[in-house]
């Protein structure tokens, strides 16, 4: 059994802690991976991880370098109107990646999705685990998997198109033009129909 509280000397917990989730996401994948299992590849108490990271959704938001917390903005999603989701999901989701700083580092986790398979069902596991599916979830839509599916697939091929590819219109496209192009069809995913079963 690990000792509780921090390590003595001056080992660097919080960089050991994140050493080992990313080992073990790596190993394990997002749903194979428990807090007792990273604390104990970084030899400390679980209480410890949790002091540091909160809950699994928010360390593998830390391992990755995600540039924001999925727990404030799944909060955000939730007090929305049904009937305004769509266009809240995507005003967020442009907000993150007009931002330099954090376009850079989610330009980064999408590479590494697209180029080693592990981490893109890392990536689509925790998407589905604990955002966009447990919000599509919460809306209590029939076919919930079927809408966070169609509403994930927008939103990288979105992203794709137009902060990677630099698709003309799109990479020059401002929010109000893109709000008013693809809210609606996420809307549609979220609470309309769908036609598949």
């Amino acid at each position: 059994m690990s000792p509780a509280g921090r390590r003595p000397g001056k080992t660097d917990t919080r960089s050991a802690v994140l050493d080992a989730a990313r080992e073990c996401f790596a190993d394990n994948g997002y749903d194979g991976t428990t807090i007792r299992a990273i604390a104990r590849k970084a030899g400390v108490d679980p209480a410890l991880v949790h002091h540091f990271f909160g809950a699994k959704a928010e360390l593998f938001v830390a391992a990755v370098d995600f540039p924001f917390s999925p727990r404030a903005m799944l909060a955000t999603l939730l007090e929305a109107n049904a009937a305004d989701a769509g266009e809240l999901i995507l005003r967020q989701f442009l907000a993150l990646w007009d931002d330099p700083t954090t376009r850079r580092r989610l330009l980064a986790v999408v590479r590494s999705a697209v180029r080693y398979e592990a981490a893109a069902v890392i990536l689509r596991t925790f998407l589905d685990r604990e955002l966009i599916g447990t919000f599509v979830r919460a809306l209590d839509a029939p076919d919930a998997d079927v809408r966070a599916t169609l509403v994930g697939s927008q939103l990288i091929g979105l992203a794709m198109a137009r902060y990677i590819v630099k698709l003309p219109p799109l990479a020059t496209a401002s929010t109000e033009q893109l709000v008013a192009a693809y809210a609606p069809t996420l809307q549609r995913y979220l609470t309309g129909d769908v036609g598949i079963v």
